[in-house]
C-alpha cells in the first residue's frame, strides 16, 4: 500500500473504527439498572444532562437538570455527600459529566448512562 492509498483509504477507517470504540467505551453504564434504582431508592441524587428543551420534553420524575457543557459552574447545586447519578439520551454526555464530578473530587458519581436504561 503506498503512503497516498493509506490516506485515502486506510486512515479514514482506523479513524471510524476509533471514533465508535471510544464512544462505545465512554458511553457504558457504571453500574446496572437494579443498582441505580436501589441508590435512587436511598436518596441518591438524580441529574439529567440533556439540554433543558430535551429535559422539558420527558425526563424522570424527581431529576434535576443541569445540562452537561453547565456541569463545572453548575456543580454547587449537586448535594455533597450523597451519591449522583447522571443521565442522558445516549449515556456519552453523562459519562461527560461524571468525568467532570470525579475530576472535582466528588468520588460517589455514577453514569447510569441512556435515560432509557432508567425507566
Amino acid at each position: 500500500m503506498t503512503r497516498d492509498q493509506f490516506f485515502r483509504y486506510a486512515l479514514p477507517l482506523l479513524l471510524v473504527v476509533l471514533f465508535f470504540g471510544f464512544k462505545s467505551f465512554t458511553s457504558r453504564p457504571d453500574a446496572d439498572v437494579s443498582q441505580v434504582r436501589t441508590m435512587l431508592q436511598q436518596g441518591a441524587t438524580l441529574v439529567d444532562v440533556r439540554s433543558p428543551g430535551e429535559f422539558a420534553s420527558g425526563h424522570i420524575n424527581g431529576a434535576i437538570n443541569i445540562p452537561v457543557d453547565q456541569i463545572s459552574a453548575r456543580m454547587r447545586e449537586i448535594p455533597e455527600g450523597k451519591p449522583v447519578v447522571l443521565y442522558c439520551r445516549s449515556g456519552a454526555r453523562s459519562a461527560s459529566a461524571a468525568s467532570t464530578l470525579r475530576s472535582a473530587g466528588r468520588s460517589n458519581v455514577v453514569n447510569a448512562g441512556a435515560m432509557s436504561n432508567l425507566q
